[in-house]
């Protein structure tokens, strides 16, 4: 088994260090590691350092760091645009979208998205979303942390002029004839992925995105959940960047 990550704000640097707070809090108490085990601390910038448990203490450890190293940010960056989903189908677009490699995420307001993200409700869900992000990036061991980015629901117009600036701009869509499979993809930049809420993606978005440059892509014959089409599409994406 791989070792836990645990996230710090500043990477430490060699030698003794302890880890409180609530990550100290979750490696003691909830994940109890012990004298001699070893774990990660990274700061989600690209710094990350192994460590063993020297001493565990009242909701905190104090650990021997034995060394730092820093990986790159990915190029080009991966960003999809999750139309905002009702219940917690957003919430498991975020976690799964995370686990696979999205750099950025962006919640859209489509105009068929039924949950609506205003005031405090809007900030109190896009802080939701950045939280499941957080987890899900310490299960799966990422050095950088995924950006919650934009507005708490960012309009279509918004949206539109994020993907006039990218690299490349593709909008999932069940009655388009590409395939995200074969498509061509840049070698740097922003690669933006547009994901619809439940029920999907209008004609009229539609039009505004393709007029800005984005390309209709389908995944397969299948037509997946808001929830798991990010995912997906991500995969296909990682795997065609050699980052699998």
């Amino acid at each position: 088994m791989s070792a836990p990550l645990f996230l710090v704000d500043v990477l430490p640097g060699e030698g003794l260090y302890t880890l409180g707070g609530a990550e100290g809090h979750h490696a003691a108490t909830v994940q109890r590691l012990r004298v001699g085990e070893s774990l990660l601390l990274a700061d989600g910038r690209g710094g990350v350092a192994s460590a063993v448990v020297r001493a565990v203490g009242k909701g905190a450890l104090d650990v021997t760091v034995s060394d730092r190293r820093y990986a790159d940010a990915p190029d080009p960056r991966l960003v999809v645009a999750q139309g905002i989903a009702k219940g917690d189908r957003g919430e498991l677009a975020v976690q799964a979208m995370t686990e696979v490699g999205v750099d950025e995420i962006l919640p859209w307001a489509a105009s068929r998205s039924v949950a609506q993200w205003r005031g405090d409700r809007g900030a109190k869900s896009r802080e939701k979303w950045a939280a499941v992000a957080r987890e899900a990036a310490k299960q799966a061991r990422r050095t950088w942390l995924p950006v919650v980015g934009g507005d708490p629901d960012l309009s279509t117009k918004q949206l539109t002029q994020r993907l006039s600036a990218a690299s490349a701009a593709y909008v999932l869509h069940e009655e388009a004839t590409e395939r995200l499979s074969q498509v061509e993809l840049p070698a740097a930049g922003e690669i933006v992925l547009v994901v619809g809420p439940e029920g999907g993606i209008d004609d009229a978005e539609l039009k505004t995105f393709t007029a800005a440059g984005a390309v209709a892509v389908r995944l397969g014959d299948n037509v997946l959940r808001t929830s798991t089409a990010g995912m997906a599409a991500l995969s296909v994406l990682a795997t065609r960047l050699n980052r699998w």
